[in-house]
C-alpha cells in the first residue's frame, strides 16, 4: 500500500541528527545548497540521483517494493549467471 511520505522531514531529521548543517550536507554529497534547501522545503522534482547522493551522506537506504520484486530478482539472477558462463 502507498504511504505517503515526507522525504524533505526525513532528510532534514537526518542531517540535524548527524549534526550537519545544510551547507556541510551540499559539500560532502555535491549537491547544491539550494538543493537541499528545497528537498527539506517540500519539493518533489528532486533528481533521483542527486536524492541517492543525499542519502547515501546521511545513511538512508532507498528499500523497492512490490508483489513482483521476487519473480524480478529470480529473473536478474538468471541473468547474471549467464553472464558469468
Amino acid at each position: 500500500m502507498y504511504k505517503n511520505v515526507n522525504i524533505g522531514r526525513i532528510v532534514a531529521f537526518h542531517r540535524k541528527k548527524s549534526k550537519l548543517t545544510r551547507i556541510e550536507l551540499s559539500r560532502i554529497s555535491s549537491v547544491g545548497k539550494s538543493t537541499i534547501f528545497d528537498l527539506e522545503k517540500g519539493k518533489l522534482t528532486i533528481q533521483l540521483d542527486t536524492l541517492i547522493k543525499i542519502f547515501s551522506v546521511l545513511n538512508i537506504n532507498l528499500n523497492l517494493e512490490s508483489p513482483l520484486m521476487k519473480e524480478f530478482e529470480k529473473i536478474e539472477e538468471r541473468k547474471d549467471d549467464d553472464e558469468k558462463s
